[in-house]
């Protein structure tokens, strides 16, 4: 039994505690927020698909004000004191829109609505902002390939889960009380969350990481620094420079995709429960291939392949999908691409990318990394949503949205085989750092012992 999981999941003895409280940690995060998705695509799309343009330049301004608020609370406080109040003010917000929805329902109208979508968006980033830097911070790299597709499943459990549940519940205990099962499941991953440092703390599992002793001793220090350095390392270091130039061409190729989505699910009809009945199906195929691809192959994809490989998978789907969009340009054939684009992208491109913060510094693991995969993020999703409305303002069509997504999806590709190589010379810098400070720790300690 113990060698067939370590062959399907590649978990050591030793990390067995860790690993198993980090994925039901990313569960109860995915849970909670798939509870609430439905309710922030169908306000979404009940002002048009231009007011969620806005919407999304909303979200990318609101992401920018909170980011200096995350960074203070790196800078000023211990790990998982920032760490659970980023989640329990989360939940807080969440009781207030439960309250308006129970206490005064008559003041819910667009207006309200549209602060939901943005809200949710912003809660959407730093969810899995905050788990993923925590595990770039738990995991050294060579256990970020081999454990991160088996943490995942753990969240692709929950995005199965979470909008299951919602489907259940919603009819007999109503919307509003959606709210409070996500609040639930929130206050269940900050109990994850502590499980996660209090087994990571362990010695053995400290050792297995690769950990120097002066590293276990300064593992939950206050990071210290100020609260806007993640912005001037994100846009000053060439490697965080590059993973900021990798998100960002993400998010713009992926607004592209969710808007074209958006789109031709509205040109089958104007019925909110057709149009939520054609996202759950799309949702629900892509969770189980996801599901599949992180039980099999994540793991032995960068652990074989390399990160650089796992990195560059994507854009070479993304260029033969648009290309096969072009051609056929149907609702089934978008389905079809765009399952398996997110699919590869949750179970073999997110994982990969992930593994890129193990090699940086504590402080960029939090600060520069919630710059990146929030404000830089949805910084992209303006920059495609207002690409892809002129696109159609023009009447140009798929085809002009392939010519520009094709050779973005290029040098997406070339970044990401880049950023694999950048990783492994700066985790082999590391390694020569560690071992020189290791000799010259037996050095000074056979020197001691030689006086006495």
């Amino acid at each position: 039994m113990k060698g067939l999981i370590q062959k399907f999941t590649n978990i050591k003895g030793e990390e067995v505690p860790v690993v198993i409280a980090s994925g039901f940690f990313f569960f109860c995060l995915l849970t909670a927020l798939m509870v609430l998705r439905p309710a922030r695509e169908a306000l979404g799309m009940e002002s048009g698909l231009d007011t969620v343009r806005w919407l999304f330049l909303g979200t990318a301004f609101f992401t920018l004000l909170v980011n200096p608020v995350f960074g203070y609370l790196v800078s000023h406080f211990r790990r998982f004191t920032f760490v659970a109040s980023t989640y329990l003010f989360f939940a807080a917000s969440l009781f207030v829109f439960y309250l308006f929805l129970t206490l005064a329902p008559e003041s819910m109208g667009q207006i309200s609505g549209r602060v939901f979508y943005v809200w949710y968006s912003v809660f959407n980033l730093f969810n899995t902002m905050v788990f993923w830097a925590m595990m770039a911070d738990t995991y050294k790299l060579e256990q970020s390939k081999r454990l991160y597709g088996t943490i995942a499943v753990g969240g692709t459990l929950g995005a199965i889960f979470g909008p299951w549940l919602s489907s259940v519940l919603a009819l007999p205990i109503g919307t509003a009380n959606l709210i409070l099962v996500s609040i639930l499941f929130l206050v269940l991953g900050v109990f994850f969350a502590w499980l996660v440092f209090r087994f990571s703390a362990t010695v053995s599992f400290a050792s297995a990481a690769g950990d120097s002793p002066v590293a276990k001793v300064d593992r939950d220090a206050v990071i210290g620094g100020s609260a806007w350095e993640g912005f001037s390392a994100a846009l000053s270091s060439p490697y965080l420079l590059g993973i900021t130039a990798y998100v960002l061409i993400i998010a713009v190729i992926g607004t592209f995709l969710y808007f074209t989505r958006l789109d031709l699910v509205a040109q089958v009809g104007d019925d909110t429960d057709l149009r939520t009945t054609l996202f759950a199906q799309i949702d629900m195929i892509t969770q189980v291939t996801t599901l599949f691809m992180q039980l099999i192959v994540t793991g032995h994809i960068m652990r074989r392949l390399g990160v650089a490989i796992a990195l560059a998978i994507l854009p070479v789907i993304v260029i033969f999908g648009m290309i096969g969009l072009t051609i056929v340009g149907t609702l089934a054939t978008l389905v079809v691409f765009e399952a398996i684009y997110r699919a590869v992208q949750r179970a073999i491109m997110r994982p990969a990318r992930e593994t890129l913060f193990t090699v940086i510094s504590k402080e960029d693991k939090y600060k520069a990394k919630a710059f990146i995969d929030t404000f830089v993020y949805r910084g992209g999703d303006v920059v495609g949503a207002w690409t892809e409305g002129l696109i159609g303002r023009l009447g140009m069509g798929l085809f002009a949205l392939a010519t520009i997504t094709i050779p973005m999806a290029i040098v997406w590709g070339a970044l990401g085989l880049w950023l694999g190589l950048q990783q492994k010379r700066k985790a082999q810098d590391q390694d020569l750092s560690n071992t020189r400070e290791q000799d010259a720790r037996l050095g000074l300690n056979k020197t001691a012992s030689v006086g006495s």
